[in-house]
C-alpha cells in the first residue's frame, strides 16, 4: 500500500464515526440546554423524541435520565419567546409524564 493510500485510509477511518454522528436519525435528541444548567426560561424543542427515548429496552438510559432530570428541575418555567409549548414540546412533556415523571412538573397548555 502506498503512503498516500495509507493516509487516505486512515483519514476515512477517523472521519467515519464523526460523519455517522451527523446522520439524520428519525426523531432526535432532547435539548437540555447544556450551556445553561439552570435556565431562567425554556427553549422550544426542535426535534421529536427519537428512539433513544422511545425505544423501550433499546432506549438510552442516560439520555432518558437527562431529559427526566431537566423537566423535573425546569419544566414549569415559561418559554423564552413567551409562546406556549409547541406540538413537539408537548410530545416531550407527554413522554416525560408517560415515563413516570410528575405531570405537575411540566407546563400544561392553557
Amino acid at each position: 500500500m502506498t503512503t498516500r493510500r495509507a493516509h487516505l485510509l486512515c483519514l476515512v477511518l477517523l472521519a467515519a464515526p464523526l460523519l455517522a454522528a451527523c446522520g439524520d436519525e428519525p426523531g432526535g435528541s432532547f435539548d437540555a440546554q447544556p450551556g445553561t444548567p439552570s435556565p431562567s426560561c425554556l427553549l422550544h424543542q426542535s426535534r421529536e423524541p427519537g428512539t433513544d427515548y422511545t425505544g423501550g429496552e433499546k432506549s438510552d438510559p442516560r439520555a432518558v435520565l437527562e431529559m427526566m432530570r431537566f423537566y423535573t428541575a425546569n419544566g414549569t418555567k415559561t418559554y423564552c419567546d413567551g409562546k406556549p409549548p409547541s406540538d413537539t414540546d408537548r410530545r416531550w412533556t407527554d413522554l416525560y409524564a408517560g415515563l413516570g415523571g410528575d405531570p405537575s412538573r411540566v407546563a400544561r397548555p392553557k
